[in-house]
Parts: C-alpha cells; sequence; structure tokens
C-alpha cells in the first residue's frame, strides 16, 4: 500500500456548497458557510449543495489558560 492509496481511505463524504457558475470553482465545506443560501466569495454567483469526499478537518485542542507570571 502506498501513501496515496493511504490518503484515499482517509477521505470522508463531506456536505459543501459549490458555485453554480461553470467557470468558477469555488466551493466552501458546509460546516464553515455562514447562511443556507450561500453566495459565492469569488465570483457573487449563486451556490448549491452538494458532496465531495474529503479528509477530515482536525479539530484543534482548546489550548489551556496561561498562568500569570511570576513578580518575583
Amino acid at each position: 500500500m502506498t501513501s496515496s492509496d493511504d490518503a484515499k481511505d482517509n477521505l470522508k463524504p463531506t456536505k459543501i456548497w459549490k458555485c453554480k457558475n461553470a467557470e468558477c470553482k469555488a466551493w466552501v465545506r458546509d460546516e464553515f458557510a455562514a447562511a443556507t443560501e450561500q453566495q459565492c466569495p469569488i465570483c457573487k454567483g449563486p451556490m448549491h449543495r452538494s458532496m465531495r469526499h474529503l479528509p477530515p478537518v482536525q479539530k484543534k485542542a482548546k489550548s489551556q489558560p496561561r498562568k500569570p507570571k511570576s513578580l518575583f
């Protein structure tokens, strides 16, 4: 098994918004979309829902609050 096979195995079906304009290649993951009716960020045209096989987004761990520096 090669590294490209490993990458393909890691892909998950993901909901996206895709630009309806054939010349525009813009798309955005549904989880990062702001509203239910999308406007393309590139050409300002309408967008529609679609699916793509993408790697999952890695969620950042919440950072621990820093302890205040000692004055001594």
